[in-house]
């Protein structure tokens, strides 16, 4: 785990925030396994994503086929208005972006999860889910409940899974590390590999100056691989 210092910011760099090596993101993403935000977490790491953009996910903004997550609005929490859902603070923070097919698998078996528990269908019963629908408003990462029935178009509150983040990266030895790393550790491994700043800030939701002045951290593995090509 490295830490992340911004090109432009010169504070400590413990406010920056930490990256992680992509062994180390693996590793983590992997001890999460079983968790209730592990699907979250997958997202989070693999996408860029912001946490609040995520729990705003329905299952109609996953394609499939097309292997694309559509992102038009964001969770947010207000002690006047609780939780609601609001549309983008910016154009570029609507879009559409490609996931590998680990992810699209990770996905998929939470919305089997989430069909079976609709439908009143334990594990390991087999069932033709082709033939299950959740409610058109159904949320990728629903709230959930104290009691009753799961309610798939009530959301998650940021601050719980921000605090089991924390908890279980605390056991995994991942000390330093906050939810939001996960979207600096994304943007620093695509700048890291020659990805355009354009290009990654278009994806993450950011103006491109945003992202320099922000998120433009360098680990020493990076600075080993720019000395070397220096030196040609």
């Amino acid at each position: 785990m490295r830490r992340l210092v911004s090109l432009t910011d010169t504070s400590s760099p413990a406010k920056c925030g930490v990256a992680l090596e992509d062994d180390e993101l693996r590793r983590l993403v992997r001890g999460f396994r079983g968790s209730s935000i592990f699907p979250i977490v997958a997202v989070l790491a693999f996408t860029g994503m912001r946490r609040n953009e995520a729990l705003a996910l329905r299952w109609d903004d996953l394609d499939v086929q097309k292997k694309t997550l559509r992102i038009e609005q964001a969770l947010e929490y207000t002690e006047k208005f609780g939780l609601r859902f609001k549309g983008p603070k910016h154009d570029r923070h609507k879009r559409t972006i490609k996931i590998d097919d680990e992810l699209i698998s990770v996905l998929l078996k939470e919305r089997e999860k989430h069909l079976r528990i609709a439908a009143g269908i334990p594990d390991g019963v087999e069932v033709d889910l082709a033939l299950l629908r959740l409610p058109s408003d159904s949320l990728m990462f629903p709230g959930m409940p104290e009691r009753g029935t799961l309610s798939f178009s009530t959301p998650r509150h940021p601050n719980i899974v921000t605090k089991l983040f924390g908890k279980r990266a605390q056991r995994l030895c991942f000390k330093d590390l906050r939810l939001h790393d996960l979207r600096g550790t994304f943007e620093t491994h695509l700048l890291d590999q020659g990805v355009a700043v354009h290009v990654v800030a278009e994806r993450c939701g950011h103006h491109p100056a945003v992202l320099l002045e922000n998120y433009a951290k360098r680990r020493p593995s990076a600075d080993q691989h720019a000395a070397a090509v220096a030196g040609r």
